[in-house]
């Protein structure tokens, strides 16, 4: 099949190779360019995936005849690449998190609205058919409350463990979790953190808390919790636990499981999320779907949250999500 949607890739670490992986295995998906200020790193990505090495975001929008392009950069790096993308009116697809505040995202997301552009945003928990068919359960039911945990460890890129280059754990990784609470129990008004005094292990100068516990209190009148740890030499857990009357459900990228009265069930989740979010956006792209579950605008929202978080575990006040 002809290749007929044409995609550049910004950032070639670890995240970007899954995407391009993803996106080769497309019939109607060409990778034209990857652009990393790593020249041996785009250039290796680049070999991969067929496509030709860029130093810089801006000589691959300038060189290649681009439909979208992949923003997978540090979130110390989120703003340029966008807003570059915007200026093109290319459609774009950015990892998470935005940033390591709210203050570019803000204006990238107003300058999305303004010029009417698609994007998308890596959630790609919300493709999740454990998810899925969560909201099916909870369809006419109130959530009450939710608790939601990563349990995790430290990881292997030097710029984690800073809070000025990756936000710190909740904003860089329980964005997830964050993301599928106020996907199952609506949006928070408020949120009330504490973080440890023990800092991530392992990197110098490292000034992410190992551990961050904050409570939330949604519009909806549920309440929650989020626990995170970057503690252990492991993954031990990253998901969500969900109550309403006569309902608990445990959500996690492994799948479902629903208690009731009777004998919990499983529900396994298929794996395949990570390849249907990038479906999703080239299909979007190509005019042949509308099934963008995170746009922009839509991950903002989730991301004011986390920073909310972080900025009440520095404080100690409750902090209220808010735009601008």
């Amino acid at each position: 099949m002809t290749a007929d949607c044409s995609v550049g890739i910004i950032g070639a670490g670890g995240v970007a190779a899954r995407h391009a992986e993803v996106l080769s295995g497309f019939g109607d998906v060409r990778i034209a360019g990857v652009a990393d200020t790593d020249v041996d790193r785009a250039g290796a990505l680049a070999r991969r995936c067929g496509a030709t090495p860029y130093p810089h975001h801006e000589e691959l929008l300038a060189r290649e005849e681009l439909d979208a392009v992949y923003i997978c950069v540090p979130p110390f790096a989120h703003g340029p690449a966008e807003l570059a993308a915007v200026d093109a009116a290319l459609p774009f697809f950015v990892e998470k998190p935005l940033g390591v505040d709210t203050s570019a995202a803000e204006d990238i997301a107003a300058r999305v609205r303004e010029r009417g552009l698609l994007t998308a945003v890596g959630h790609q928990w919300r493709y999740l058919e454990a998810v899925e068919r969560a909201r099916e359960l909870l369809a006419g039911r109130e959530v009450r409350m939710v608790l939601g945990h990563w349990l995790d460890k430290v990881p292997p890129v030097g710029w984690w463990a800073r809070a000025d280059r990756s936000g710190g754990q909740v904003v860089e990784q329980a964005a997830h979790v964050v993301d599928l609470a106020r996907l199952l129990a609506g949006e928070v008004e408020s949120v009330h953190a504490l973080e440890s005094e023990t800092r991530a292990a392992g990197i110098p100068d490292a000034d992410v808390a190992a551990a961050t516990v904050a409570t939330l209190r949604f519009r909806g009148g549920a309440v929650g919790t989020l626990a995170a740890t970057c503690l252990l030499a492991w993954k031990h857990r990253a998901g969500v636990e969900v109550y309403a009357e006569g309902l608990a459900l445990e959500v996690s990228e492994a799948g479902l499981r629903v208690h009731t009265a009777a004998e919990p069930e499983l529900f396994e989740d298929d794996g395949t999320a990570k390849e249907r979010v990038d479906r999703a956006f080239v299909d979007a792209v190509l005019g042949r779907g509308g099934d963008v579950r995170t746009d922009y605008a839509e991950a903002l929202r989730t991301h004011r949250v986390t920073c909310a978080i972080a900025e009440s575990a520095l404080t100690g006040a409750a902090v209220r999500p808010h735009a601008g």
